[in-house]
């Protein structure tokens, strides 16, 4: 009797084997990781839904073509006196087309005496590369580069 009831269930896992692995495979490749955030939607998220101002306060260094996307050096400087009513809040690194924008957040005080911060981002393919500033007065600057990849670095 023992040996009649593995028999059924053996049947019945292979069953559901064979009917349910089709379909997954057929199934739309949901986006990977929980980390999905457009360029759009992290602006939105940093700001607040502030006005970014383009400003040459800012100073956005980036290779102009980058041969391998999966290492591309980013440094940004921002032009502030660094003093307790007017420095640099935040420095956020983001991308436009990877599937998360956002690269880096990095916070300071005017104890770091300088708004400098650099860094590498992978970057997917070729695309925009963009330094968003928080200043200390809750304005928000922006400075933005495009980035050639030949080979990418994200997938």
């Amino acid at each position: 009797m023992k040996r009649r009831n593995f028999i059924k269930g053996i049947c019945a896992a292979s069953a559901v084997a064979a009917t349910m692995t089709p379909s997954a495979l057929l199934a739309k490749e949901a986006p990977k990781g929980g980390n999905v955030l457009s360029y759009d939607a992290a602006v939105a998220a940093i700001t607040g839904g502030k006005t970014v101002t383009d400003s040459a306060k800012v100073s956005l260094t980036v290779p102009e073509i980058a041969e391998n996307g999966a290492v591309v050096p980013v440094k940004v400087n921002v032009e502030s006196p660094m003093t307790e009513a007017d420095h640099v809040k935040a420095i956020h690194v983001l991308t436009t087309k990877n599937g998360n924008a956002r690269c880096a957040d990095v916070m300071l005080t005017p104890l770091n005496g300088k708004g400098y911060f650099a860094t590498r981002v992978k970057l997917g393919g070729t695309q925009d590369v963009v330094a968003l500033v928080e200043m200390s007065d809750g304005s928000f600057l922006r400075a933005a580069k495009p980035v050639k990849v030949t080979i990418g670095g994200c997938g």
